[in-house]
């Protein structure tokens, strides 16, 4: 039973030392125990060993028993850099993940990352990434910069990804109404999810899945709160002129047709979720190598299901396989 890890993190260590060189809105420094720490606008990340060290990941994946992983860049993302950096940041990124598929594509493949605060230069990015680096799509932030995907700006990167049938990945950053989440890391414990499940949900009823039909969308850490509220929508969508002004069936329609990955580890929201999208749109994921991520509760909380061999198997790899071509 082949498992494929859809949600996960790594730095390039090209990435660390272009930042170190400069110009950045990022700060680099080392902490007591040798890792790299990014502090950023509102928030900062302590790069450890997994995160930089592709050999040493390898080994642990081995040991862990995941035969791949899609690597994916994480937070601050290149867009927090000004338009001309995030450009040669994103180029830099992607251009190390093609590196890393290349030499060892036997447990590695990847998606770009894309300079998300120029749109336009967004699509050019994703088509070098499809049709030169051989991804599959892009990563996408739950917000950038404070603007939502949903925008009509975003627009050119949509047709381009809808034009080549692409995966966008919408993964959470620092959230709108961020100033309520500053203790006890409410942001990430709580803003991660809700972000999320806002973009979702904006980009439902603004009909930008009724105008880009062919992009495969998947949401991080299982959707937030969507497989939880999605029937609140649906009445939004009865009650609310506005809900039906740019769409044609109730969102959850829409929201069953997205892909969610299992970083939610608890047995019950994994059930709730799959019984909203079914076994074919879940991708197992770990959110490794970050401190509230694991390897080990991803297999088990999958393995726990009460799905039969064959929506096992779908979930730990068949649909990650599938939907990336594998």
């Amino acid at each position: 039973m082949r498992v494929i890890d859809f949600h996960n993190h790594f730095y390039p260590p090209e990435y660390l030392e272009a930042l170190r060189a400069g110009p950045s809105t990022v700060t680099v420094w080392t902490d007591d125990d040798g890792n790299p720490v990014l502090g950023y606008p509102g928030d900062y990340n302590v790069a450890v060993r997994a995160h930089r060290d592709i050999a040493y990941r390898e080994e642990v994946l081995a040991r862990a028993g995941v035969d791949l992983q899609l690597l994916t860049f994480t937070t601050p993302g290149t867009h927090v850099e000004s338009p001309a950096r995030a450009v040669a940041l994103a180029r830099l990124v992607n251009d190390a993940f093609a590196s890393l598929a290349q030499s060892r594509g036997a447990r590695f493949t990847a998606l770009a990352t894309l300079p998300l605060n120029d749109p336009g230069a967004s699509a050019t990015e994703l088509e070098r990434a499809v049709t030169q680096l051989g991804f599959r799509g892009a990563m996408l932030f739950s917000n950038v910069n404070g603007v939502a995907l949903a925008d009509e700006r975003f627009w050119p990167l949509y047709e381009k990804a809808d034009a080549l049938g692409t995966v966008l990945y919408i993964h959470p950053t620092n959230p709108v109404g961020v100033e309520a989440m500053t203790e006890y890391w409410l942001m990430p414990l709580v803003g991660f999810p809700w972000d999320t499940t806002l973009a979702a949900a904006q980009l439902v009823f603004s009909g930008t899945l009724e105008r880009f039909p062919r992009i495969l969308w998947v949401l991080g850490h299982l959707g937030g709160a969507i497989p939880y509220i999605a029937e609140r929508l649906d009445r939004g969508y009865e009650a609310f002129p506005e809900c039906r002004a740019h769409v044609r069936r109730p969102p959850s329609a829409y929201l069953k047709e997205f892909y969610y990955d299992t970083v939610n580890f608890d047995p019950a929201a994994l059930r709730l979720a799959l019984a909203f999208a079914g076994p074919r749109q879940l991708l197992a994921g770990s959110d490794y190598p970050h401190r509230i991520g694991s390897l080990g509760s991803m297999l088990d909380s999958v393995r726990r299901l009460d799905v039969s061999a064959e929506d096992r198997a779908l979930i730990l790899g068949g649909n990650a396989a599938r939907l990336l071509g594998l």
